[in-house]
């Protein structure tokens, strides 16, 4: 069973091959399947260490694979969206999640090092300052055979670096809105004539992502409070065609309008069926969307103050599919939980530019490579067996560190250095298990 997992492995690891050269993705292999292994803090070192091959090998040739290495980010991320959206039936709609997620880190030369709002200890009121580095996020949400919630699979990143980090460096600041755009573009020249649909949170949803990218893929956000909306205009007959119609009340102000009624649906949320209260109207977002009508959705929400409100740049699409759609937005932040806690998405000490900008996205490539193999089968394996809690009977779904045990215990006693060998040991491995037990 070890050697059939095995050799899956190395077989979804063989489809980014075509993204460097025949050393590089020696080197790559290596690093992925070392940092699999490690337990503890992740580093590339470390990597060597876990895969066996410290002291066979020259750890500067590994370090320069990250700093020198002729390969592209960009370049793996789109082989990982092939197979990806390969997995998916032709008519299937593409989701997509952006989002921003923050690594603390420190250190006198680090590239690209700056002070971040850190969301996660941060309040509406109060905000706490962390230092480290900010990548913006683009992931394909899929629904897979292991779990009932859907997973966010990264295939693009991008290094978002402070207004004092770029003054300091004579470099050009870049936004988080124009990194988030710059990748969207990217992706629907991926994407071809495929339909897609863009999740975004309040941060993204704005002019400089949507502008000109509409007519390309639906964007399903966080809409404001106190976003001017605008009416279809309505033709009397004669004169000059109106552009917009009259102002509408905001999000804010029509949740509390007796002029438009209240409706009910049923919708599962964040895995649980909920009865959902909301208003709606079709209109123009003039900042954000110019002509485009969009769907708003305005949410009550009991024991909330806080005014809830939804967008759909597709008018069409009915209210529960964009209270879906908006809700695996969540998968993302999963996602880069399990990114950190269990491959050390923020542990590498990485110096030098190209060193920090493809460290990691490696990482997130390595995430979104075990998902698909695990999907593609090894989820079925006696391996991925999650150990015995008692204290845990509820457990029914495997999770991400399910898919990490799962690969270490295959990857036992394997020898990266000698493929065949050790192949040709884990098949006889397996056969003598399959005739004597276990």
């Amino acid at each position: 069973m070890a050697h059939g997992l095995v050799s899956t492995l190395l077989d979804w690891f063989q489809k980014l091959s075509p993204a460097f050269t025949q050393p590089s993705w020696r080197n790559a292999l290596i690093v992925f399947l070392g940092w699999i292994q490690i337990c503890g803090g992740h580093a590339v070192t470390g990597a060597l260490v876990a895969a066996g091959v410290a002291g066979r090998r020259h750890h500067a040739a590994f370090h320069r694979f990250f700093s020198r290495g002729a390969w592209s980010t960009d370049a793996v991320g789109q082989l990982l969206f092939r197979s990806i959206v390969s997995l998916l039936p032709r008519d299937a709609m593409i989701e997509v999640v952006v989002d921003d997620t923050l690594t603390k880190k420190s250190g006198p030369k680090i590239f690209g090092l700056g002070t971040h709002v850190d969301p996660v200890m941060s309040t509406l009121h109060y905000k706490v300052l962390a230092f480290g580095h900010v990548w913006v996020v683009v992931s394909v949400v899929v629904m897979v055979p292991f779990s009932r919630r859907p997973w966010a699979l990264p295939v693009l990143f991008r290094l978002y670096r402070s207004k004092a980090d770029c003054a300091r460096r004579q470099a050009r600041h870049r936004t988080k809105t124009e990194l988030a755009r710059e990748m969207l573009t990217v992706l629907a020249g991926w994407v071809g004539d495929r339909r897609m649909r863009v999740a975004l949170d309040s941060a993204y949803s704005n002019g400089p992502v949507l502008l000109g990218m509409m007519e390309k893929m639906t964007f399903i956000g966080a809409l404001r409070p106190d976003a001017a909306l605008y009416a279809v205009p309505v033709y009397p007959g004669h004169g000059r065609r109106r552009v917009y119609g009259d102002q509408l009340p905001n999000p804010k102000q029509i949740l509390t309008d007796p002029r438009y009624p209240w409706h009910t649906c049923k919708v599962v949320l964040y895995g649980r069926r909920k009865t959902i209260h909301y208003k709606t109207v079709d209109a123009y977002w003039l900042r954000v969307a110019r002509r485009q009508l969009v769907r708003a959705v305005c949410v009550r929400s009991p024991g909330d103050a806080k005014t809830r409100a939804f967008f759909s740049t597709d008018p069409t699409m009915s209210v529960p599919e964009i209270l879906m759609t908006y809700a695996k937005r969540w998968s993302t932040e999963v996602c880069f939980r399990d990114l950190k806690q269990e491959l050390g998405f923020a542990d590498s000490q990485a110096r030098t530019r190209k060193a920090v900008e493809r460290t990691a996205p490696f990482v997130g490539y390595c995430y979104t490579t075990l998902v698909l193999w695990f999907a593609a089968g090894a989820w079925q394996s006696p391996l991925a067996k999650p150990p015995l809690r008692p204290w845990y009977p509820h457990k029914q779904q495997l999770c991400f560190a399910d898919i990490v045990r799962c690969a270490r215990r295959a990857l036992d006693h394997f020898d990266v250095l000698d493929l065949e060998r050790s192949l040709e040991a884990l098949r006889a491995s397996d056969e003598a298990r399959a005739r004597h037990g276990p």
